[in-house]
């Protein structure tokens, strides 16, 4: 049988299950958790410990058609300067339901399109989260970038506000694709903004590809691959586009008659995957790729690497504080979700309160399951013995838990002495494996694609 014959038996080709960035996914999280629920949450985080903060800006000057994020369009500036307003505030806020002495050891500035703040709110802001809370020695601070809307004053901005990494977002640099997607951005502007990152002092780049969009052949890929290559990121996301018009309703503009399909999808996964690894880059989990020497590396390496609402980290912090319209919390006890409209969002905070509007409080079947499912989409395998030490947990009842995975995928595990390791041949699978580990029910076709 063809590794192609098997994948498809084993319905890699036509399964849709979470990407797991959360355990469970956030499409089950319910009203039961709302401000006085993440208030506790951050009262008890411990006094001395490490924090990251994930802030979100939700505009963009052009809404992509490919996105399936929380934004929203504005042909100026004018609502910058209020929501700006409205996010420090509510930094505030957080502040004081937190330690005094927790330390910030990451800071994510997402979007939407972070560089559209013009230089002089992008150092307040800067100089907000420098007051909030002491900054770890280590901090890491990581800002999304678009090409299309940064100069170099912003980028000076954000320099001199402490960013260590910059984020750029290519989805493929081919301009039929572009055109079918909804953003045009030609390489030599990439490139050129790449130049002035290096040049303000930045010393990490990350760049996200997609596979899966319409139009697009090995042909195109491998051209788009060797043409990100040249600019030498240190590390690259390459993920599968996600065609969910249902929830993204702007996606309705793509040609969904020009998408390749499930064997195509992995045709183009394949021709990435190869060069990134002929040119020299360590393979992270189901989609991330880092030069040796990159922090995300090293966590690979020693077994520290995790994942979160951004994919694959290093972030080794059990609290993340979200800010902003939409923007998730995660803590020990669970996950916390603000408002996803900018004016119910806003509406909270100006009244004085956290702006949660839903979430999950984990259970204790939650927590051990999460940390399965993180095991398997981090390191290909559960680790049974790690586990139990970990959670506290017997063994035995891990090994109950894990038996439909190793029923579904018989053949496809290992067992080296308490460790159930995919093999290599079976990476594909993490997603489906990690499904199988999911005790909350799924509607049927509501999520992405599991290649």
């Amino acid at each position: 049988m063809s590794a192609h014959d098997r994948l498809r038996r084993l319905g890699l080709f036509d399964a849709r299950v979470p990407r797991y960035t959360s355990y469970p996914p956030a499409n089950h999280f319910g009203v039961a958790v709302g401000p006085d629920t993440s208030a506790g949450w951050m009262e008890a985080v411990a006094p001395g410990s490490r924090i990251s903060l994930y802030l979100h800006i939700p505009y963009c000057r052009r809404l992509c058609w490919f996105c399936a994020c929380r934004t929203q369009g504005t042909s100026t500036d004018r609502p910058l300067a209020p929501y700006l307003e409205t996010l420090l505030a509510e930094l505030q806020i957080v502040g004081r339901h937190l330690p005094q002495d927790v330390q910030v050891s990451q800071i994510h500035l997402g979007g939407g399109t972070p560089t559209l703040l013009p230089p002089q709110m992008i150092a307040r802001l800067g100089a907000a989260l420098r007051d909030f809370r002491p900054w770890a020695p280590d901090i890491r601070y990581s800002v999304e970038i678009d090409p299309t809307e940064v100069d170099a004053p912003r980028l000076a901005a954000l320099a001199k506000a402490g960013m260590t990494r910059a984020s750029i977002g290519v989805q493929d640099f081919d301009p039929t694709v572009q055109e079918a997607i909804g953003r045009t951005q030609p390489f030599e502007q990439t490139r050129d903004v790449v130049a002035m990152i290096r040049d303000a002092g930045v010393a990490s780049l990350n760049m996200d590809m997609l596979y899966g969009l319409p139009h697009q052949t090995r042909a195109r890929m491998a051209d788009s691959v060797q043409k990100l290559l040249t600019l030498t990121p240190d590390r690259v996301a390459l993920y599968g586009y996600a065609h969910v018009p249902w929830m993204a309703k702007r996606q309705v503009m793509i040609p969904a008659d020009a998408l390749p399909d499930a064997e195509a999808r992995l045709t183009l996964f394949e021709t990435a995957r190869r060069l990134f690894l002929w040119d020299g880059y360590r393979e992270l989990g189901i989609d991330h790729y880092a030069r040796e020497g990159d922090s995300l590396a090293d966590a690979d390496r020693t077994g520290a690497l995790r994942r979160n609402f951004q994919g694959y980290t290093d972030d080794t912090s059990d609290v993340l504080i979200g800010l902003g319209a939409s923007a998730i919390s995660r803590f020990p006890q669970g996950f916390a979700q603000n408002h996803p409209t900018s004016s119910r969002y806003a509406a909270a905070v100006q009244e004085g309160a956290l702006a949660t509007a839903r979430g999950h409080e984990m259970s204790r079947e939650d927590t051990i399951r999460a940390a399965m499912i993180e095991e398997l989409m981090c390191r290909f395998a559960l680790d049974l013995p790690r586990l139990a030490a970990r959670l506290g947990e017997a063994e035995d009842d891990l090994r109950r838990r894990a038996a439909p995975v190793l029923e579904r995928f018989a053949g496809q595990f290992r067992d080296e002495g308490g460790v159930l390791r995919l093999t290599d041949s079976a990476r594909l699978l993490a997603r489906l494996a990690a499904h199988a580990l999911d005790a909350y029910a799924m509607p049927e076709g509501r999520h992405s694609r599991a290649l």
